[in-house]
């Protein structure tokens, strides 16, 4: 009896014994198993991280390949080998590449890693790069700048000289000047010194702005997000576009306009991807009295209107302007006109520059002018329109009582603004001197001094300037960029 009793315990504790190591074994390889596939996941993440490296470098050598090197029309996947310091294949990234949409230099880049291994195991990593662009202000001047009461800036502001700022700026103002004397004051004592970025609105005594070599004040009722100066200068030349080249691309693949013959063109944006080209035959005279203020450049800059205020179409008598035709929108966005150029209406999907240059450059320089509204239908990045002159960006005096324009604006070698006309411009009996307020949403770029409003009241009493944060990687076509190198904006996994 003792014999078997022991034998059926050793039976018995055989098989436990077999069970648990087999267990143990089991748990063992799944352990093991479980250790590799969570080695090869890190693994396949760094070989996915591999491959955006790998595309970086690739648009570094060439910024405009989308198709990594290959003939194809396709996004990808594009699929390299990742090799081990022996030569030995590891595994693979494959790369999908979203090239930018016209005028912006946004590339979306997506790299999925595997392991030989374990083929099944992956892990993806997607990536947004792109060059910034010049649109990093909502205004940028090469001059003195003056923003009164009642200005309010939703943006940055920069200037290479010194800036006034009398209204609300909801973001950073900076000057490369440390100290500057404002001509408007009145003097050339250097005793009237002020800051590079300064003030003369003075709600209280108390908070008063002061003057160098005094401690820099804390103004947030003006300079909600504060003032630096002096700060490095932008290189203005660099903000210049290259209009040569735009033109070459407007007779290429975008659209040409020669000089008129008359007074210059007038385009109609469209919401259905078109736009009408008027030829301007007349413009508005100045009524009498309307004085020039002793400005280069001076004029209504508006397209003649009828005792209503309308401006008249031909073939009906004294006709204004003359319809040439209705186009669609270039394939490549660029409108290139050598001549004046008035624009107005509305985009919708549409990426559009608009260039008014003439060559040779003799200094008799057109001008591109907006006097009524000019508006995006998509708030999102998905409309843009860059208005470049080689001139000045003016608002004539027969411009809309409350004016919106939706555009990046850069005068190349004039002012971005409106001219000033006294209290005799008026025309058939219709006060135009004074306007109520204008709405800029984009940028600015002036190289002299900006300004839609004069101290006596004429001009635009309200000016709200409103950043276009999609412009900085994301600019109108040919619009010009910071450098030709790519950042990157965005990284993070994905599923």
């Amino acid at each position: 009896m003792k014999k078997g009793f022991i034998l059926v315990n050793v039976l018995v504790f055989g098989v436990i014994a077999i069970v648990v190591t087999t267990s143990l074994v089991n748990w063992g390889a799944t352990v093991l198993k479980n250790t590799r596939q969570l080695s090869s996941r890190e693994q396949a993440f760094q070989i996915a991280e591999a491959g955006i490296d790998y595309y970086r470098w690739h648009l570094a050598h060439s910024p405009n390949d989308y198709k990594d090197g290959t003939a194809t029309t396709t996004n990808g996947p594009f699929i390299h080998d990742f090799e081990d310091k022996d030569g030995n294949v590891i595994g693979q990234f494959a790369l999908t590449i979203t090239p930018p949409i016209t005028g912006s230099t946004l590339v979306k880049i997506v790299s999925k890693g595997t392991v030989t291994e374990y083929p099944s195991v992956y892990r993806k990593i997607q990536a947004t790069l792109a060059i910034p662009s010049f649109a990093k202000y909502a205004v940028v001047a090469n001059d003195i700048m003056r923003f009164g009461a009642g200005t309010e800036v939703f943006g940055p502001i920069h200037s290479n000289n010194g800036i006034r700022f009398d209204g609300v700026a909801h973001n950073i103002i900076t000057s490369a000047k440390d100290k500057y004397i404002d001509p408007d004051q009145g003097t050339h004592n250097p005793s009237w010194y002020q800051f590079g970025v300064y003030t003369t609105d003075n709600p209280t005594e108390l908070n008063q702005d002061a003057t160098p070599p005094t401690t820099v004040p804390n103004r947030t009722d003006i300079f909600m997000a504060g003032r630096q100066f002096p700060v490095a200068a932008v290189d203005f030349n660099g903000i210049t576009a290259d209009i040569s080249q735009m033109k070459t691309n407007a007779i290429a693949n975008g659209k040409y306009l020669a000089a008129s013959g008359a007074q210059g063109y007038h385009i109609v944006f469209k919401t259905n991807d078109t736009y009408d080209v008027y030829t301007v035959n007349n413009i508005q005279s100045a009524p009498n009295g309307c004085d020039t203020d002793g400005t280069t450049g001076w004029g209504i800059w508006s397209i003649r209107v009828n005792n209503s205020g309308n401006i008249v179409n031909y073939p009906t008598s004294n006709y204004s302007q003359t319809l040439l035709g209705n186009y669609p929108n270039p394939a490549n966005g660029t409108i290139f006109v050598e001549d004046n150029v008035w624009v107005d209406g509305q985009i919708n999907g549409a990426r559009i520059t608009l260039v008014a240059a003439r060559f040779p450059d003799t200094g008799t320089r057109p001008n591109i002018i907006v006097n009524s509204n000019l508006l995006y239908t998509n708030y999102d990045g998905t409309d843009v329109i860059a208005l470049i002159s080689q001139g000045n960006f003016t608002t004539g005096l027969i411009s809309s009582d409350t004016l919106r324009i939706d555009a990046a604006i850069i005068a190349q070698n004039g002012r971005t603004g409106r001219f000033y006309y006294n209290s005799s411009c008026k025309v058939n009996g219709v006060n135009y001197y004074n306007r109520n307020s204008i709405t800029l949403y984009g940028m600015i770029g002036s190289n002299l001094r900006y300004g839609f409003a004069y101290t006596d009241g004429t001009g635009y009493d309200i000016r709200n300037i409103i950043y276009d944060g999609n412009l900085l990687y994301a600019p109108p076509p040919s619009f010009p960029l910071t450098s030709d190198q790519y950042t990157t904006i965005s990284w993070e996994e994905i599923k």
